[in-house]
């Protein structure tokens, strides 16, 4: 499929912008065209059973697999097809203006496909501990047409007293933003399949005398 042009970004920055700095998180109904997470589905369902990899929790050498806590599979883009690099320019072109508004200092940006098969889940967790990780902002966005109220699949967050601040579904081209250090979420079972893609803003810690290990 040819993406050229499916994403000229239609995203507000200000109000992006206005919405981390007032509540540290922002849902975008149409974060991305409906053609470009078109696009990434067609490029997810490319991928064969044995290029996804079972999830874990904790961060590189820490880094285990846990079956009651998360059951989703991943598969990190690259830039290997046209509708990742669409995403991924997008993604730097926020970035940049991110930046410029809100001086947060975000180096790059890494992500990938999460795959939730029917009753698969997430339980609440955060994405980013305080002092331990340079993430700075989650991005997820959603890759799921025709979603109904009632089929489950939920991102819950919550706040820091773990009270529930928002319950959003994973419609097609919808996309949320929010601090990662600031924010508990899970995900919910779905009854059918649920593909999103999960990402990090992050800062480069080598500029506090810490090398940053690669991705």
């Amino acid at each position: 499929m040819n993406t050229t042009a499916l994403l000229t970004p239609l995203w507000d920055y200000g109000l992006i912008a206005n919405g981390l700095r007032q509540h540290g998180w922002v849902h975008l109904p149409h974060g991305i065209t409906d053609g470009l997470a078109l696009a990434l589905l067609q490029d997810i369902h490319q991928h064969q059973p044995d290029q996804w990899d079972q999830a874990g929790i904790g961060r590189k050498q820490d880094n285990h697999t846990n079956d009651l806590i998360r059951r989703d599979s991943t598969h990190w883009l690259t830039g290997e097809t046209a509708a990742q690099r669409e995403y991924l320019a997008a993604a730097d072109e926020l970035r940049l203006e991110l930046n410029k508004r809100l001086l947060l200092g975000l180096w790059d940006y890494e992500c990938h496909y999460a795959r939730y098969d029917a009753g698969a889940f997430y339980r609440k967790h955060l994405d980013a501990f305080h002092g331990r990780s340079n993430r700075v902002l989650t991005t997820v966005t959603y890759l799921n047409p025709d979603w109904q109220d009632n089929q489950g699949g939920e991102l819950l967050m919550y706040d820091e007293q773990n009270q529930p601040v928002s319950r959003l579904l994973p419609t097609l081209g919808s996309m949320v933003i929010f601090l990662s250090e600031e924010f508990p979420h899970e995900v919910l079972a779905a009854e059918r399949t649920r593909f999103s893609i999960a990402g990090w803003f992050r800062n480069n810690n080598s500029i506090q005398n810490r090398i940053d290990p690669s991705q």
